[in-house]
């Protein structure tokens, strides 16, 4: 029962909050889950799809999920580590030669999981193009995006860049020869029974998504071949956008987080063995900040917070700072989040998973307060 992992009391003043900013329009609406110690505690929606208030959201709503698609690539990647198609040590100019050139071409599989390459964190390597099929994402990386300081020196979140290589690392050293789509459908969604997620909007769950309303927050076009949408990407059948094109539910994700929890693996399907993932939830940028981060703190008027990275995940790590995963949550609390709109964890030590999908972007600052806010009041809640 509830009650056993949660306090109701507690659970229902998170609900409250959440009501209480959509109602003042901070956001139209939120899809919520929790689990502890394996099990349900928490499944709502609460407010709107749309800022209209046309649409109530659901608990199987399908959103956009922006940024959170990195966390699948980075699975992945660390998957293909294990099966030894490379590692985390291979630089990334051996698998993908295009990306010669110095000092970028020193980066390695490491680097890239960490944000540590060298490269800048630039939302798109030139105007323009549409950005959705792998190959096109992949040549415009190589020839526009360069390196501009020794790798490991600094931490520069990569919007793009990184997860567009690490994908095709995927797809070059794949032994079956798979494209970059199958290979998540066939390694990850289909074991794990993610029968929502996708890179596209299929029009099975095309009635249950929820068009990203961006609200002026992403400063770039997200296009699509398949329409003229500035962003378009969001809502087109298919695409290959492995750094920002997934969608997903609070149940498919939180299958995701359940394996993690588990070690890597969910009912007969292991993903990945549980020392990979205890290595992926450990911070390896030490204090370096996180540039983009920095940035918010300082026009903000905090103290830019160390980035906390682990291989692939944000962690939550030792310092009392501003932090979409809380501050009330255990130091080895790992996650992702995307574009003022999405966050999930894992707490290892309170056995406690959070999964947030929203409408209605939120500028940086605004969305770390909001999910740091949310993150404390479910760990308050658990007994």
């Amino acid at each position: 029962m509830t009650e056993q992992r949660f306090v109701p009391e507690r659970l229902a003043r998170l609900h409250e909050v959440i009501e209480a900013d959509v109602e003042t329009g901070l956001y139209h609406g939120a899809s919520i889950k929790i689990t502890r110690n394996g099990e349900l505690g928490f499944d709502e929606a609460v407010g709107f799809a749309d800022k209209a208030r046309t649409r109530p959201l659901t608990t199987d709503s399908v959103f956009s999920i922006f940024s959170g698609t990195k966390a699948f690539i980075n699975v992945l990647v660390l998957r293909a580590i294990e099966r030894g198609q490379f590692a985390l040590t291979t630089k990334m100019v051996d698998i993908i030669p295009e990306f010669a050139g110095a000092p970028r071409d020193r980066s390695t599989v490491f680097n890239f999981l960490t944000h540590t390459t060298g490269m800048p964190g630039v939302w798109e390597p030139k105007a323009g193009p549409d950005y959705d099929t792998l190959a096109s994402s992949v040549a415009a990386v190589c020839e526009y995006v360069l390196g501009v300081v020794e790798p490991g020196t600094r931490c520069d979140y990569s919007p793009m860049a990184n997860h567009t290589l690490l994908a095709e690392a995927l797809r070059r050293t794949d032994p079956a020869g798979r494209d970059i789509l199958t290979i998540l459908n066939e390694d990850l969604f289909d074991p794990l029974g993610m029968v929502d997620t996708a890179f596209g909007i299929s029009d099975r769950v095309r009635p249950r998504h929820v068009v990203p309303d961006t609200r002026g927050i992403i400063p770039i076009k997200v296009t699509s071949s398949e329409n003229d949408d500035d962003f378009g990407l969001f809502t087109a059948t298919r695409n290959e956008a492995t750094w920002v094109g997934a969608s997903s539910t609070t149940s498919d994700l939180t299958r995701f987080l359940q394996m993690l929890r588990n070690g890597g693996s969910l009912g007969t399907a292991r993903i990945l063995s549980p020392r990979t993932v205890e290595m992926a939830r450990k911070n390896w940028t030490g204090e370096l900040p996180n540039e983009l981060y920095r940035t918010v703190a300082l026009r903000n008027g905090y103290a830019p917070p160390p980035a906390y990275l682990g291989l692939g995940f944000n962690v939550r790590g030792t310092a009392i700072v501003n932090h979409q995963l809380g501050t009330l949550t255990s130091p080895e609390t790992f996650g992702n989040y995307g574009a003022g709109s999405v966050v999930f964890w894992v707490d290892p030590a309170l056995d406690v998973t959070l999964v947030v999908l929203t409408a209605g972007l939120l500028d940086q600052a605004r969305n770390i307060e909001r999910f740091q806010r949310i993150s404390d009041l479910v760990v308050a809640a658990a007994r």
